[in-house]
């Protein structure tokens, strides 16, 4: 395995808390050992199994190598990146020189990639809502970014948020037959509504994304939710084919009423990329 601990045209904020997070032993520890696809990314991986052989593949926000097991071995060449160091070494550490494929992991922050030439991957893969922890400014940076280093023609995916789905479990309409449970339920509403002071739900339907303090990894994050049909709206200067799977089946879902009732708390979008 050919190692990189190079520190790659980071844009990183030191006060960002959502970096900070991603550094803690504790939460790279958590990445490190899972170990299944998404169901999504198990439709992806088959849909594209045939090609994979012919394909240089970047993996985004790899995390402890959650994919890096599952796609590395079927590639013609893997780069992954992560902006924690601590996640490059966790995944380093976890493979060893297990992996016969071409690999290079780095240290790599997605909103500037010009350590990449342009036109390069046949496949780029952002997985687990990394994307969902930038802000929206740098959001469209890496959008911009994975479109240059992607070659005409080339896969995207990448899963995020469902500002949709959230607006419904916000509303906490409806309370469990178990006690336990609806405890559960209150507290955890009480405490996101602490976080979020003034956000209402009047407010999240209104708008086409939304930044929350939700409860990932005890509330340290900030999570960008965004209804689906303006994620679209994101991709469509540069990318084509748009289709849209679900998180919890990995099936795709090609219809607006269907859609517009998903409960799924994040999607997956696969597309291509179209230069103009």
């Amino acid at each position: 395995m050919r190692k990189s601990y190079i520190y790659l045209n980071l844009l990183i904020n030191p006060m960002d808390k959502n970096y900070e997070a991603y550094t803690d032993s504790r939460i790279v520890g958590y990445y490190k050992q899972l170990s299944l696809l998404q169901p999504a990314e198990t439709t992806i991986l088959e849909l594209l199994r045939s090609q994979l052989p012919d394909l240089k593949m970047l993996d985004i926000g790899i995390g402890g190598g959650r994919t890096t097991q599952h796609f590395a071995p079927l590639v013609k060449a893997y780069v992954a990146i992560d902006y924690s160091a601590e996640m490059i070494a966790a995944c380093d550490r976890r493979f060893g020189s297990s992996l016969v494929t071409s690999i290079s992991l780095q240290v790599g922050d997605a909103r500037n990639m010009s350590e990449f030439v342009d036109n390069y991957f046949d496949f780029i893969l952002f997985s687990f809502n990394g994307i969902d922890y930038a802000s929206h400014r740098d959001r469209l940076q890496i959008l911009e970014e994975i479109h240059r280093v992607g070659k005409t023609g080339s896969y995207f995916c990448f899963s995020s948020h469902n500002l949709q789905a959230f607006i419904a479990e916000f509303a906490w309409n409806k309370l469990s037959l178990n006690p336990i449970n609806t405890y559960v339920n209150l507290m955890m509403s009480g405490i996101f509504r602490l976080f979020n002071w003034g956000v209402s739900g009047d407010l999240l339907k209104s708008a086409d994304y939304f930044v929350l303090r939700d409860e990932s990894h005890n509330f340290r994050l900030q999570t960008y939710y965004i209804q689906p049909q303006a994620q679209v709206k994101q991709l469509e200067p540069y990318f084509k084919d748009i289709k849209i799977y679900a998180w919890k089946t990995g099936l795709e879902i090609s219809e607006i009423d269907e859609l517009n009732k998903s409960s799924d708390m994040w999607l997956y979008y696969f597309c291509i990329n179209r230069k103009v």
